[in-house]
């Protein structure tokens, strides 16, 4: 049977096929103002550079804020079951999921087989996901995937004390306007985001082994931060950016 997850993000489009249980591959792309072009547009590159026809896929499961978008799937399911399903695939043996997406964060706890137990969401603010990255790192005149790098180089993370993305934004110009180090001012912002994902992820619970998924799970930087602040230490999967598709996958084959 080949199942095929779709995630649709805030921010990019994501597709994984997989073959009676194993995973053939993902692709990531930009979702924009077309949703139904994003998902489109990655799956076919997907299944072009798999050799396979949009016909084979036996089943279809879509996931994410756009997860209605998609009419010929079999099911959507929510991003926090596929993000923990997608966990458990990959790495069976964790038990706590964090997932920094564009628009919101989660704290998962699952069992030995994957099913979510509890979990907190913040979807009310900007602050602690991608999208404040993003605001961040236009601020500051920098590529965001070179925040993870610079932020290591740091002496001393500079002081971001606001949780609104706007009024942090106002504290990084003023830095700016001091003559702060860029280092500093990216380890700040990585420290704050820390600090807010830490004090969700206590509230529910997570405990260790510990895997970070989402796009910003690619931002050492960040992991680092929410590494000391949590005091334990997070795994991260080549496939952390298409854990939602991949969990949808891995579910397609019951629906």
């Amino acid at each position: 049977m080949i199942t095929l997850g779709i995630d649709i993000g805030s921010i990019t489009t994501k597709a994984a096929l997989m073959k009676d249980g194993t995973l053939l591959g993902a692709r990531v792309g930009f979702t924009g103002y077309n949703i139904e072009k994003a998902w489109r547009h990655v799956t076919d590159e997907l299944l072009d550079e798999l050799g396979l026809e949009f016909s084979a896929t036996d089943r279809i499961v879509s996931t994410g804020y756009g997860r209605a978008s998609v009419g010929v799937a079999h099911k959507s399911i929510t991003e926090i079951t596929c993000h923990a399903a997608g966990a458990h695939f990959c790495a069976p043996h964790i038990r706590s999921i964090i997932d920094i997406g564009g628009q919101d964060s989660k704290s998962i706890v699952i069992d030995e087989n994957g099913r979510v137990k509890d979990f907190v969401m913040n979807d009310k603010c900007a602050a602690g996901t991608g999208r404040f990255l993003e605001v961040m790192a236009r601020a500051l005149q920098v590529d965001l995937e070179e925040f993870g790098d610079i932020s290591l180089m740091a002496e001393k993370p500079g002081k971001i004390s606001s949780v609104c993305t706007v009024f942090a934004e106002s504290e990084v110009i003023s830095h700016i306007s001091h003559g702060e180090s860029r280092e500093n001012i990216i380890a700040g912002i990585h420290e704050s985001i820390a600090m807010r994902i830490a004090a969700m992820a206590n509230r529910v619970g997570v405990r260790s082994p510990l895997m970070m998924t989402g796009g910003v799970a690619r931002n050492i930087g960040v992991v680092k931060a929410l590494e000391k602040k949590l005091g334990m230490a997070i795994e991260v999967s080549e496939h952390a950016q298409v854990m939602g598709a991949i969990g949808a996958a891995v579910l397609a084959k019951d629906v």
